[in-house]
């Protein structure tokens, strides 16, 4: 990993640095674009022509249903099953909480507002399933969904060489009782439920990470169509700020993590120590060469770097700079600098809290803003899955006492059928 010291560059060379997940000379954009309008064009056939050429594998329909679902999860061990019960329990425990009712409010005698929520009727989840197959994306999405109460919940997964979905897959959508999962994948399962095709229903809003071709689709389709989306979410990224306090060994442990993901991954250590980081460098390269997924991960470490900074208060600034989508304090004097966190999708506190703990089973949401869109974004939560609507009450007396303020503003405006919706209320 390349090694820069945070004092030595310029803001300019920062900027650069921080930049990730860039499409300049709109490759991406290019490739993706065909592929949208395929299937906006061509529907089915389209897909199943792109599994064909992408997946490798030849469908003869493109989803599989709740008895086969059933099946295919039959291959679960108890284990296995008795693992995701509990990140199942954990994450909609975390989650149940924020669907709250808020209280009205008088803002002057008479008039009354409120906000109610409802849910999104129709939504889409997008789990990724090619190198590595994501059963926990697909209870981070499906949970906050179903506590939401979407009306009609699609899922879109690629599928394996079988032609079916990854058992641990198929366990998860009895989980959450859905009826049918999609054989689709990447940017050609976006478009499709932006669009709709003879088998896969048109939704108001798509959720779930994804490789570079994935988000690239995601933020066209939100650009171009009425189908709004979570958040740009992917490639993934972890930033690690490390002081003299931490354990070299899991911070490589934790990078690596990250790594693993895809070769269009990041991790970043910011650290105070030059002798830390030398020693981060060995244990990447101890771990790594024991990683099943090592020709993945060493691309991915390939493109990420080391920065030396004086204290943990130049590790935050250059932090809230970078914006990351997972922020690890590695430091025992945590809870010295958590207040200074301006843009982080999510943090981990402290020695002992790896950020696989978010990504499987602590609760929180591993759906989270990256590429620094952490500075506008949260990560997926119940909120993302309903819209809150206002409601406002007046009456006789509240007309009284609003209606003479609306009429003189209406009036400043030059809009008077806005004031006489009011004074021809007022003259009853």
């Amino acid at each position: 990993m390349k090694t820069y010291n945070y004092s030595d560059l310029s803001a300019a060379e920062l900027a650069k640095l921080v930049q990730r997940n860039v499409d300049p000379a709109n490759e991406i954009r290019s490739v993706v674009e065909e592929v949208i309008a395929s299937v906006q064009q061509n529907g089915d056939m389209a897909l199943l022509d792109y599994a064909r050429r992408f997946d490798k594998v030849e469908l003869d329909k493109l989803y599989l249903d709740k008895a086969e679902l059933a099946q295919i999860a039959e291959q679960l061990l108890p284990e296995q099953k008795e693992a995701l019960q509990t990140a199942y329990n954990n994450i909609r425990k975390f989650h149940e909480t924020q669907l709250r009712k808020e209280d009205s409010v008088e803002t002057m005698p008479g008039v009354t507002c409120w906000r109610e929520t409802r849910p999104i009727e129709k939504v889409g989840l997008y789990i990724p399933g090619g190198s590595a197959v994501l059963p926990s994306t697909f209870l981070m999405l499906g949970i906050p969904a179903r506590i939401a109460g979407c009306h009609e919940i699609v899922v879109c997964s690629p599928p394996q060489k079988s032609g079916k979905v990854n058992a641990f897959i198929a366990y998860v959508a009895g989980l959450l009782n859905i009826d049918r999962i999609y054989l689709a994948g990447g940017s050609q399962a976006v478009a499709a439920m932006a669009y709709g095709t003879q088998s896969i229903p048109k939704v108001d809003k798509i959720f779930g990470p994804g490789n570079q071709f994935v988000t690239k689709a995601k933020t066209i389709i939100q650009s171009t169509t009425t189908t709004a989306i979570d958040m740009p979410a992917g490639p993934s990224e972890v930033l690690v700020i490390a002081d003299e306090t931490a354990n070299a060994a899991y911070i490589a442990a934790d990078l690596l993590a990250q790594a693993e993901h895809g070769i269009d991954s990041q991790s970043i250590l910011a650290v105070t120590s030059a002798q830390l980081a030398e020693q981060v460098i060995t244990e990447v390269a101890h771990q790594l060469s024991i990683l099943p997924r090592a020709e993945i991960a060493q691309q991915a470490i390939n493109h990420s770097y080391i920065m030396l900074v004086k204290d943990l208060d130049e590790a935050m600034a250059f932090s809230n700079l970078y914006a990351p989508e997972h922020l690890i304090l590695a430091t025992e004097n945590w809870q010295q600098i958590t207040g200074k966190i301006i843009n982080a999708g999510s943090v981990f506190l402290g020695n002992l809290t790896p950020e696989s703990a978010g990504d499987y089973a602590s609760g929180t949401n591993h759906t989270l803003p990256t590429s620094a869109y952490s500075r506008a974004y949260s990560g997926v939560s119940v909120d993302s899955f309903v819209k809150k609507i206002t409601f406002q009450y007046i009456t006789p007396e509240g007309l009284e006492n609003i209606g003479p303020s609306v009429e003189i503003l209406a009036e400043m405006e030059g809009l008077h059928a806005h004031k006489n919706a009011v004074s021809v209320r007022r003259a009853k």
